[in-house]
């Protein structure tokens, strides 16, 4: 118990590992909010797709400026994945391929594009490159101050956004053609969304990287529908998990050395998502086991009842 005590006090008191908290907790709180969308829109690949077809816009940001400036990178990367965006959607309206066949096919073009550039750049001896690899797979110990407070104003540009546009992305994501028919410009709200999408993606890029940052995404926002069935419910559910699994990344890993925060993060969000399969109040397994057995009982009381009264019918004809 002490010990548990100390490993708290000690994320409180260091300031290092307060900033990595934070970070961690406000990308959890980003990215469960807008990922509900995603995944009500059955879109749950594109955070998958666009955090890929990021890694070459990062590379071309490094190669066009010859430093590693973060608020570079994530221009190169918001760049390139509103490209892969609208490669996806050209793709789709001109030809008969399905929408997930045309995401894995812009997901791995762009990421082996981003690799090729990768290599070239690792390979060229430029020694400010060193690093520029840890995009790949995140590097959460790298945050400082003001890298936790750009993650704050995507937090807020994000939550600001769910909130004020909140009725028509429940349009959009339940009933697009009702929303095109009342007038609504649904493709402008499409964009805005998948804008959205793009930003949350790229805001945890440093922290978990391209391959992990899709699980931060849609993990939280399915186990929060397993929790309810309002969406105002499941926002807040969805941005209390991604923080939680933020915050208990940051502590896990902060206990054992060498152990990168953005894969423990997303094994975190993983573990609140098998709990809430199991305990969930609206779809956990338990709770449907416990729905079926009432059933059962409530079916089961009326035919004893019923059969119960006609042995006392039958009892009293024979009198």
């Amino acid at each position: 118990m002490n010990s548990l005590w100390d490993s708290i006090s000690a994320l409180a008191s260091d300031p290092n590992l307060r900033w990595i908290a934070l970070g961690c907790m406000l990308l959890g709180l980003s990215s469960g909010m807008i990922g509900c969308f995603a995944y009500l829109r059955r879109q749950s690949l594109m955070g998958d797709t666009i955090a890929h077809t990021a890694l070459p816009g990062i590379c071309v940001a490094f190669l066009l400026s010859g430093t590693k400036s973060l608020p570079l990178f994530m221009l190169g990367a918001v760049a390139a994945g509103i490209v892969g965006t609208l490669a996806i959607r050209v793709v789709t309206a001109r030809s008969r391929i399905k929408p997930d066949a045309a995401m894995g096919i812009v997901l791995s073009s762009f990421f082996g594009f981003g690799i090729v550039l990768l290599t070239m750049i690792q390979h060229s001896g430029d020694g400010s490159q060193s690093g520029l690899d840890k995009f790949l797979f995140g590097q959460a110990a790298s945050m400082i101050g003001s890298d936790v407070q750009l993650m704050a104003g995507v937090s807020l540009l994000l939550a600001a956004a769910c909130t004020l546009l909140f009725k028509e992305f429940k349009l959009l994501s339940f009933d697009p053609a009702f929303a095109k028919g009342a007038g609504f410009p649904v493709s402008v709200l499409d964009f805005i969304l998948q804008a959205l999408f793009v930003t949350a993606v790229v805001a945890g890029i440093q922290a978990v990287g391209v391959v992990l940052v899709a699980a931060l995404l849609i993990t939280p926002a399915v186990s929060a529908r397993f929790w309810t069935e309002r969406l105002g419910r499941m926002l807040a559910l969805s941005g209390l998990f991604g923080m939680v699994s933020g915050l208990l990344g940051a502590w896990i890993s902060s206990q054992v050395s060498q152990l990168p925060t953005g894969p423990v993060s997303v094994l975190a969000a993983a573990a609140l998502f098998l709990f809430s399969v199991v305990f969930g109040t609206k779809r956990g397994l338990l709770t449907a086991r416990l729905t079926r057995r009432r059933a059962r009982l409530e079916l089961q009381l009326p035919r004893a009842a019923t059969a119960s009264g006609a042995s006392t019918s039958s009892a009293k004809e024979a009198g």
